[in-house]
């Protein structure tokens, strides 16, 4: 019979999953405390927060919630990074933490309501930021705009120059 703490637990999970954009599920068997604190950072200073929770409990969670089943990717001992904001930068720290320390292992995760593979997630991390994305799309619109200032520009910068010109040349004679 479930006691109070796993309808708790169940509730705290369900609360962690609806008011996340992404969720990354991860193996961190075999980091020590200090690795795991300094993952924890990293993922923090991105926007996201780790828990460990129970496989069951999550998934009693996830069914309660309608969100697809994880399945296998909740095998063996996981870790849940919610992901607020932009689901990118977390997912760039985790492979940025992985590639330096192959004892963290990228499981799956959620994103958009969709399960989604090991794969999916490093294709998500190789994105570029929202900043990023938001300073290529300014650049993009500023280009015709100052190409359009010179062309613009151009006939009274002739003016103004043929006037110099001839200012030069009065006061050479």
């Amino acid at each position: 019979m479930p006691n109070q703490a796993k309808y708790e637990a169940v509730s705290q999970i369900k609360s962690d999953l609806s008011s996340s954009d992404a969720i990354w599920i991860i193996d961190y068997r075999g980091l020590t405390v200090k690795e795991a604190e300094e993952l924890r950072g990293n993922i923090r200073e991105q926007g996201a927060f780790l828990k460990v929770y129970k496989n069951s409990l999550t998934e009693l969670a996830v069914k309660d919630l309608g969100l697809p089943d994880f399945g296998e990717i909740l095998e063996g001992p996981s870790a849940f990074v919610f992901a607020t904001g932009d689901p990118v930068a977390s997912a760039k720290a985790l492979k940025d933490y992985a590639r330096n320390n192959p004892k963290l292992e990228l499981k799956g995760g959620l994103l958009n309501g969709q399960i989604i593979s090991v794969d999916q997630v490093q294709a998500v991390a190789d994105l570029p930021s929202r900043e990023e994305l938001i300073a290529k799309l300014l650049g993009t619109i500023k280009n015709p705009l100052s190409s359009v200032v010179q062309v613009l520009n151009g006939p009274m910068s002739s003016f103004a120059r043929v006037l110099a010109s001839i200012r030069d040349q009065e006061g050479a004679a």
